[in-house]
């Protein structure tokens, strides 16, 4: 452990002293409805979405990149609400957080606690904290009927009084779980937290307070009893949303397979095939109006790319100039927050490769597939139409990036991906991604070039379950295979790469790496279309 005397002289110069906003001051949205009127009435209780806060006490190491976290109470609350909980944030990035506060519309939504139970004290244990001062983190105790959905933190040992914080009657409370780790020592931890329960149907509410692993019990999360949409965007709202935020996709300066409009695909010659009746497959319609229509995959269908060989090669590397993105939006936290799900299609995902400590070596055929789905989500706030997260899909996984570590282009409010070689999983940074370890796995390279796209340019609603005027297409309803099953025998692939490879060790973290790859990177089925996707209706985690 170091001295306070470093701790303090490198504190200054941490990311969290400053706080980030977004480069571009936020439009003007379209009026209309209860979008980004900055307060939502979840049935008895008012909620606003604070974003600015006093330091408390920090904390100098620990947690992520072992910088320490800073714990903030929220500020310049509104006339008439109450806090619900204290905010904290590792210290390796700026300060750019929420929390929310409620105001009491029936008279019995909000209790102040009867009491507080210390969770934990920086005078049992050594850490480097603020000037010297000792932290102590405190859960409230509600009133029978009532829970709590936040924690307090003082640089006292006395307990913090009574009247700070409110606990919310049960009615208007869910299960929440940790997510993100903020900070930790000897064994005690902090978190964000999200629900339990998410997904487009579900009423949770996110607070954006912290959770500690000795919360006992275990913190709530706010409820939406009045969950009907009303603070969800208008189409003409996302629209403005969407060209606000719509992001540049930069893919690889080698990149032969890129992504086409669904209804190009259609119109050059894209073919659907009937399981027994495979020497008769039938053109798509190029609206994608003769593909069957139905709720579940029952095996029986699936898309190829055209047979003629000149045909089918043009076809395999996509058209950059028509290609248009699709959006789902989605209510998330109880319609306190919407996704924006962007979906990119692909005619064709090329080869994979690897890297074993210095070289990099074709893997054949393995990562070959026809009809590839690829997508990322804007996370938007219903408060303010602030954009808050972007999750990015890779290989049938992803990650969230917080606005504040995104990079933006053009002075504008529209963030960069980039779409790695072949594979077109998406990250926030250009460079090399391995999956694997020790410098052995499977490479994603991904940079900028003159192939990009400003996902603005064309973009198309086809689902927005909470509104009726939005006009599915017939593709986003085919739910079979869109592309064939196909085994490339990658086992003798594999083989044939271990055959270079000198130790057991290296050959076994390269088959590890092999392992993490999703089944249809092998061939050995097509891959569906967004609906089947887990995160359609779900989170994305």
């Amino acid at each position: 452990m170091g001295n306070n005397s470093s701790a303090q002289s490198s504190s200054p110069s941490l990311p969290i002293n400053s706080t980030f906003d977004l480069p571009s001051p936020l439009p003007s949205w379209p009026s209309g409805g209860g979008f980004a009127k900055g307060i939502i009435d979840l049935g008895g209780l008012e909620v606003c979405q604070v974003t600015t806060f006093n330091k408390v006490w920090a904390v100098y190491e620990g947690g992520q990149d072992n910088l320490g976290a800073t714990f903030f109470e929220p500020s310049s609350v509104p006339e008439g609400f109450s806090i619900l909980g204290f905010y904290a944030q590792p210290n390796n990035r700026k300060l750019f957080g929420w929390t929310l506060v409620g105001k009491d519309l029936s008279g019995d939504s909000l209790r102040a606690p009867v009491d507080y139970l210390l969770l934990w004290s920086g005078k049992s244990t050594k850490v480097e904290n603020n000037g010297g001062e000792t932290g102590s983190i405190w859960q409230p105790v509600p009133p029978e009927g009532y829970n709590a959905v936040g924690l307090i933190v003082t640089t006292s040992a006395e307990k913090p009084p009574l009247d700070k914080i409110r606990c919310v009657r049960s009615d208007l409370t869910d299960q929440s779980e940790p997510d993100a780790l903020i900070w930790e020592t000897n064994g005690f931890s902090v978190s964000s937290s999200k629900p339990i329960n998410r997904g487009i149907q579900a009423s949770s509410v996110c607070v954006g307070t912290f959770v500690a692993n000795s919360s006992n019990p275990t913190l709530a999360c706010l409820k939406n009893n009045k969950f009907d949409y009303s603070c969800m965007p208008s189409k003409v709202q996302i629209d403005a949303l969407f060209q606000a935020y719509a992001p540049w996709i930069y893919f690889h300066k080698d990149e032969k397979y890129l992504p086409a409009s669904v209804n190009w695909f259609f119109s050059n010659g894209a073919l659907l095939y009937k399981k027994g009746e495979e020497s008769n497959p039938v053109q798509v319609e190029p609206n994608g109006s003769n593909l069957p229509q139905g709720e579940s995959n029952d095996g029986l269908y699936w898309l190829d790319l055209p047979v003629a060989s000149d045909t089918r090669k043009r076809v395999k590397g996509g058209d950059l100039q028509s290609m248009e993105v699709y959006l789902h939006i989605k209510p998330v936290f109880g319609g306190t927050f919407t996704d924006i799900a962007v979906w990119m299609f692909y005619p064709f995902n090329g080869p994979s490769r690897a890297k074993l400590k210095l070289a990099t070596i074709p893997l054949g055929k393995i990562g070959e597939h026809i009809g590839d789905w690829e997508h990322f989500t804007l996370r938007i706030s219903n408060f303010s139409g602030k954009l808050h997260r972007m999750y990015l899909s890779q290989h049938s996984r992803g990650s969230w990036i917080d606005a504040s570590e995104i990079e933006f282009q053009g002075g504008g409010n529209k963030p960069v991906a980039y779409a790695s070689l072949n594979g077109h999983a998406m990250y926030s940074k250009p460079g090399l991604v391995l999956q694997g370890k020790d410098d052995v796995g499977i490479r994603n390279d991904t940079g900028k070039s003159k192939q990009v796209i400003d996902t603005a340019a064309r973009f198309r609603v086809v689902a927005a379950e909470y509104m009726e005027d939005v006009e599915e297409p017939a593709w986003l309803n085919y739910m079979r295979h869109w592309g064939p099953k196909i085994d490339y025998g990658h086992e003798n692939e594999i083989r044939g790469v271990e055959k270079i490879m000198v130790g057991e060790s290296l050959k076994n973290v390269f088959r590890s790496a092999i392992k993490g790859l999703p089944n249809e990177v092998f061939g050995e089925e097509g891959p569906t279309g967004p609906k089947l996707k887990r995160n359609w209706l779900g989170d994305e985690d």
